[in-house]
């Protein structure tokens, strides 16, 4: 009820200060935050083979019949980790974690996003009907030749490692989760990543910009909340990373999801990392951290 009245407040008083000009770009803004056309989107520019690994071109299509696109690094250890990339990226973008995994035998499943990279789609939805993706990703991981089912971790980056966390509540699968710079909810890192996707003052116009968002996409922005769901991950472990420079989701994400948390579980915070950026800020430490997760987790 609270985010309602906001929403509401803010609305009136945008639209008292300059009906037209406040609503074309406040919706302008909302189409262009949701909707990620093939023409205009991101595509990648690197593939595995860059970082000298061996892949296969996987595709698989969606509930509402969208055809997805991966790359997979075959497992050597019986063992795969699904690598989730976050919002406007690429799978590019988990390259550098796929390598280090698959340098310790792992196999590496590197989804792309509907709306994003070469997947069908045009709308992106913040979890709602991403959620359902990767566990269809993760139904095809576990199918994979050379892979035991009951081996399945998760490693998502932003909008990614939110969406890691909703699936692994979801199936009992995935055993274990590394999530770096996911967001809380989309209610608490609103004002800050609307700030930095649109540079606007984020009041009123955040609000707004929701206002629209919600109307576009139809997902009502009080159901995206990884802490609701992140509890429900245990007893399987969870790694959670979230850096103090991040100027892309609200830092208070991490220790929201801390609290929410089921054990065993842990938080690496660093108030000099920026978004999603542990992997390059501190790869020895990274690769520590995620091989004492997953090495535990799925271990022979």
């Amino acid at each position: 009820m609270r985010w309602r009245s906001i929403v509401a407040g803010a609305v009136a008083l945008a639209l008292a200060g300059g009906t037209a000009v406040v609503g074309w770009k406040t919706h302008a803004e909302a189409e262009r935050l949701v909707t990620n056309p093939i023409e205009t989107r991101r595509l990648p520019v690197q593939t595995p083979i860059d970082f000298g690994m061996v892949y296969d071109d996987l595709a698989i299509s969606s509930a509402d019949g969208l055809q997805l696109v991966a790359w997979y690094v075959p497992s050597r250890n019986g063992a795969i980790i699904v690598a989730q990339h976050g919002y406007r990226s690429t799978r590019a973008e988990m390259l550098n974690e796929a390598a280090m995994l698959h340098a310790h035998g792992y196999g590496v499943l590197v989804p792309a996003l509907r709306a994003h990279d070469l997947s069908d789609g045009t709308l992106i939805t913040f979890g709602a009907r991403e959620v359902d993706d990767l566990l269809r990703w993760i139904e095809h991981a576990r199918r994979l030749s050379g892979v035991d089912p009951d081996r399945i971790g998760l490693l998502g980056n932003s909008l990614g490692g939110t969406i890691a966390i909703e699936a692994a509540a979801r199936t009992p699968a995935v055993q274990a989760v590394a999530a770096s710079a996911a967001f809380s909810s989309l209610v608490d890192t609103l004002e800050t990543s609307i700030r930095f996707f649109t540079g606007m003052p984020p009041f009123p116009f955040a609000p707004v910009i929701a206002f629209w968002a919600e109307r576009q996409t139809g997902v009502r922005l009080t159901d995206i909340d990884a802490t609701r769901s992140i509890g429900r991950i245990s007893p399987r472990p969870v790694l959670l990373m979230q850096g103090g420079a991040d100027e892309v989701i609200s830092i208070s994400s991490g220790q929201r999801l801390f609290d929410a948390a089921g054990e065993p579980k842990s938080l690496w915070f660093d108030e000099r990392v920026g978004h999603a950026r542990f992997d390059t800020a501190f790869p020895g430490e990274f690769e520590r951290r995620i091989l004492q997760l997953f090495d535990s987790a799925l271990g022979e």
